[in-house]
């Protein structure tokens, strides 16, 4: 098992070095100048030189990649082509509100998903499986943003229970999270149902839990007590997966609900053409999924056997 854990922490290093310098040479390619999109087309030859002199745009690539790369272990993401604050305390600060907002829409699918989908397959070929199956199906046809709107238009605007966006952190700040958690969760919760269901029918007709049955246990019980932690394996590689969606997903959510969290920083840096906070907003959104897909694999080796015996 130690080999194996420093095989992946390799891997996992490997990929974040290759991902740091496929975010810094893809931005590159981009069209357009930051020096032009900073100053403004009326800015003279000489104040365009100065900029770039300031920033360190005219450098060679490997030496800026350098410099960035070097800033960053030191904390420093360096400055904002545009505002010309900081980089780093605004993504701490979106960060957290991005974290927050996807930590609890996993909760929620996981709450909803792992109950439903049990049922639907304990309860398979019955009315009530079913009907838990074509409930899920509509959950995956519809978009986190729709589910939003509609959010928005019976809880925040016809009962006026809950704020229709924006965010506030201190007591009331679970009052603003619950409309974007319920938009990103419940599609969520869908697709991992049917994960669920199906993780779940594959193990029910194993010999382990003809065993545990013919001991004496109900087959609600033989699968709780054995079968769940089997069904589990499969399932953890899709919750994987959903997270690193959820992130993806909170970028849209994110402006739904006029919420400042990480998805709606990178829009507003993209659209302002704000390489260096676009680069850095995108280095750590690839870092979140390599190092969930890292967990991932680290919970593999703990829940399967096999993998630690071999």
């Amino acid at each position: 098992m130690p080999l194996r854990l420093l095989k992946l922490a390799g891997t996992f290093l490997a990929t974040v070095w290759v991902s740091t310098m496929l975010v810094f040479l893809l931005l590159r390619v981009m069209p357009g100048d930051p020096a032009t999109v900073a100053l403004g087309t009326d800015a003279t030859a000489e104040q365009l030189d100065a900029w770039r002199a300031q920033y360190g745009t005219t450098a060679p690539l490997w030496e800026q990649y350098l410099q960035w790369i070097g800033g960053i272990l030191r904390g420093d993401f360096g400055t904002s082509y545009v505002t010309q604050a900081a980089i780093g305390p605004t993504l701490v600060e979106r960060a957290q509100v991005t974290l927050l907002l996807v930590a609890l829409a996993m909760v929620v699918a996981l709450v909803v998903a792992v109950p439903l989908g049990t049922f639907s397959a304990m309860r398979h070929g019955k009315a009530s499986g079913g009907a838990v199956s074509a409930f899920s199906q509509i959950g995956v046809a519809l978009p986190s943003f729709l589910v939003g709107m509609l959010l928005i238009a019976v809880f925040a605007i016809q009962l006026r229970w809950l704020p229709s966006g924006g965010w506030r952190w201190g007591p009331d700040v679970f009052r603003y999270a619950i409309l974007p958690v319920l938009a990103l969760g419940s599609v969520q919760a869908s697709i991992l149902t049917r994960y669920v269901r199906s993780a779940v029918l594959e193990i029910k007709g194993e010999d382990f839990l003809r065993t545990a049955r013919s001991k004496g246990l109900t087959a609600s019980a033989a699968l709780i007590r054995h079968g769940l932690k089997n069904a589990s394996v499969p399932v953890l590689t899709v919750v994987g997966v959903q997270l690193a969606g959820l992130l993806v997903g909170a970028v849209v959510v994110e402006r739904v609900f006029a919420i400042p969290g990480l998805g709606s920083y990178l829009v507003d840096a993209v659209a302002n053409r704000d390489l260096l906070a676009v680069q850095s907003i995108v280095l750590v959104l690839v870092l979140a999924v390599v190092v969930i897909n890292f967990v991932v694999d680290v919970a593999y080796t703990s829940i399967d056997p096999r993998l630690r015996r071999a």
